[in-house]
């Protein structure tokens, strides 16, 4: 009987009923993007890592993340294969470059140059090409989220990298990155000489461990070996570009806020709505009061009326996100929608709307059950 008097109640004020689902809806679009745009931040800056397959990274001293890059001293691949308890190193060279367009003008990109045939780090998610055509001198691979960005139209385009004339081999798609500056890949020897880097100079070197070894032990092995660099576990790595892209720059925290903020307004709009809808309806609480029903029972009947809108307004507004998501899937942005974050969302949305109804149900206890039969 509660439900079902939340039911008409909530229904009877039709405008009251789309003021509250407004207020719900936005705050679950909003939470839903920007949470979704965190995750998918993480993601892209971790993108590289997470393609890569090794157990340390040595990497040049105060490296903040994958894309900060610059050369390591040198030969570090070779010192590393020296080291006991490890089975292979892998050099990255990643730096800077300017892309001159096709039509002309110029824009920066980030290069990644890798052993295609035996490194693990190479272009993934290919549409277009295939690794054997980026074997050919001079060709790149690069993603097709960023073409015009780069000024290109398809596979087989030609553009220059630092006055070097180089050609489309192969496209991918998905590759984002969180800079901004469009992944060009190509291979470790091009990218040595497109960057001016020395024939033993990298800018990252991944090294897996053999089987049995004890990662700490190679690593403080390795890092008397080496000890102007860092070495760097993967997870750390990967924690640490996140760190560094999300929370020093003040990335992530500006996401955070907003999503706060998208659950403030939500709370404010909906908790009016209810203490509005409830003032309303006080000689109606009163009579209920009159013949006999508990407090708790009009409690009830409020916080329901509150959960049958969250669960109206989570619906529409998840399939709303959901639309947004769908429509920014080829763009730069990259939002994400898990099953983790949809729960999320929807205990969110419950407790806002379980909070909103506090203020009503404040209101409700004052009742006097006798104030009815002065109407």
């Amino acid at each position: 009987m509660a439900g079902k008097l939340a039911y008409r109640n909530l229904f009877h004020d039709r405008l009251s009923l789309i003021v509250t689902l407004t207020g719900i809806i936005f705050s679950v679009v909003l939470v839903a993007v920007q949470c979704g745009l965190y995750i998918g931040s993480e993601r892209m800056i971790a993108a590289m890592l997470d393609a890569s397959e090794g157990d340390l990274w040595v990497v040049p001293l105060g490296t903040k993340s994958f894309d900060d890059p610059s050369l390591l001293i040198g030969h570090e691949k070779y010192s590393a294969l020296s080291t006991n308890g490890i089975a292979s190193a892998e050099e990255l060279v990643v730096g800077f470059s300017a892309w001159r367009k096709p039509k002309g003008g110029t824009t920066a990109v980030l290069l990644v140059g890798s052993d295609h045939r035996d490194g693990s780090l190479k272009p993934w998610n290919l549409v277009e090409g295939n690794m054997d055509e980026l074997a050919a001198p001079f060709t790149v691979a690069v993603d097709d989220t960023y073409f015009k960005d780069l000024g290109i139209e398809q596979n087989g385009d030609t553009a220059e990298i630092n006055g070097v004339r180089v050609r489309i081999a192969a496209v991918s798609h998905g590759i984002r990155s969180f800079t901004t500056l469009p992944y060009v890949f190509t291979s470790l020897k091009q990218a040595r000489m497109l960057l001016d880097a020395g024939p033993n100079q990298a800018t990252y070197t991944l090294v897996r461990l053999a089987p049995g070894a004890k990662l700490e032990d190679v690593r403080a092995s390795l890092q008397e070996r080496l000890p102007d660099r860092e070495i760097l576990t993967q997870p750390e790595f990967r924690n640490r570009s996140v760190q560094y892209w999300l929370f020093q720059t003040g990335a992530g925290s500006a996401l955070i806020a907003g999503a706060a903020l998208g659950m403030i307004v939500g709370v404010v709009i909906v908790a009016q709505t209810l203490y509005s809808s409830t003032k309303d309806h006080l000689n109606e609480f009163a009579t209920l009061r009159a013949l006999g029903a508990s407090a708790g029972y009009i409690h009830k009947v409020i916080l329901f009326q509150a959960m049958l809108s969250a669960l109206i307004g989570y619906g529409i507004g998840m399939v709303l996100s959901l639309l947004v998501i769908w429509a920014s899937k080829d763009s730069t942005l990259y939002i994400v929608m898990t099953p983790g974050l949809a729960l999320l969302l929807f205990a969110l949305t419950i407790g806002m709307c379980a909070i909103a109804a506090v203020s009503a149900i404040f209101k409700v206890t004052r009742i006097d059950p006798a104030g009815v039969f002065s109407r």
